[in-house]
């Protein structure tokens, strides 16, 4: 997900992962930062503690460059669009 939006959008993407108990220690608690797993797009935190869908990461990605949303991708099946429902 992150390198598709790195490069559809001028944004830097920075990733850090460290062993899951270095997550659970006092000293991670005292930097005040979300709980991992956690998407952070500039101060705003998109999720913590779970994963999310990359269309919320996109929607707050470009909230945060002042470009439109992008548009919702249509969710119906083969029939559905034969059909137009």
């Amino acid at each position: 997900m992150m390198p598709r939006l790195g490069t559809k959008y001028d944004v830097a993407i920075e990733v850090t992962s460290k062993p899951k108990a270095e997550y659970l220690t006092d000293e991670y608690f005292a930097l005040d930062l979300p709980v991992a797993p956690a998407i952070l797009v500039g101060d705003e935190i998109v999720t913590e503690g779970k994963d999310c869908e990359d269309r919320a990461v996109e929607v707050v990605i470009c909230r945060s460059l002042g470009l439109p949303e992008p548009e919702e991708e249509s969710k119906t099946g083969v029939l559905g669009r034969l059909f137009g429902r």
